[in-house]
């Protein structure tokens, strides 16, 4: 006699796996997180600029320039006599470069500085005619303005925001933050332009540059006084309130 098989039981369908929640929906990029932080930043420092010392696009280049690896402190000691003696870029163009050393030594890295000062002043004077060019494209190309340098020029002297400036302060907010991941300046900036608004980038830059040097510095951030501590959830808080 023929024996008949059991029927099998129906098989539920196998749901497709929900995906991993981005970095946005997770709420480290959440709009009202960045909006908390800016306004947080705006009633810390209302009134954040640029600590550099200048009258000009070109004293603002020539500043942002030797502020590498130096303090704005320092940059505002050096510049009013280096300016006095070379005021536009056609007198430093001329100048001899021991010249230009001697007067930006305590800079330090005067002997790459003071090529670029001259090598920036020769091509504003030869490309640009003798104005600081006013677009990204352009100021990059004269000698020692890079991305951040550019990016500093724009914003301060020209209302210009093309990018976000990231210096060491902003580079190390910014992951403290969990605003970005990147390893090097340009892979920060790149994740910043995408979550701050554009009409924000360069307040942004001033106001986390001074709150970096105030109260979230490298060694022991100063929580117990920051009044972003209840939005920052960093591995290295001196105090969590």
């Amino acid at each position: 006699m023929p024996t008949t098989k059991p029927a099998r039981k129906p098989t539920a369908k196998k749901q497709p796996k929900a995906p991993l929640k981005s970095r946005t929906q997770r709420g480290d990029l959440a709009p009202e997180r960045i909006a908390a932080i800016l306004k947080a930043l705006d009633e810390a420092y209302p009134n954040a600029a640029c600590a550099l010392t200048h009258r000009s696009p070109w004293e603002l280049l020539v500043a942002t320039i030797l502020s590498a690896q130096c303090t704005d402190v320092r940059v505002n000691m050096v510049t009013p006599e280096l300016f006095r003696r070379f005021p536009t870029p056609a007198a430093m163009a001329k100048a001899s470069l021991p010249e230009l050393i001697e007067l930006i030594r305590t800079t330090g890295f005067f002997n790459n500085k003071a090529k670029s000062i001259q090598g920036a002043a020769r091509a504003i004077v030869e490309r640009f005619g003798g104005e600081v060019p006013q677009t990204l494209a352009e100021l990059i190309t004269v000698p020692g303005a890079a991305r951040k340098t550019a990016n500093v020029v724009l914003g301060v002297s020209f209302g210009k925001a093309e990018g976000v400036v990231v210096d060491t302060h902003v580079f190390r907010i910014a992951h403290r933050l969990s605003l970005a991941k990147g390893d090097t300046a340009q892979l920060v900036e790149q994740e910043l332009i995408k979550v701050i608004p554009p009409d924000r980038w360069i307040a942004f830059s001033h106001q986390v540059i001074h709150h970096g040097r105030q109260v979230c510095i490298a060694r022991k951030p100063k929580c117990g006084i920051c009044n972003l501590e209840q939005l920052c959830h960093s591995k290295d808080k001196t105090w969590q309130s």
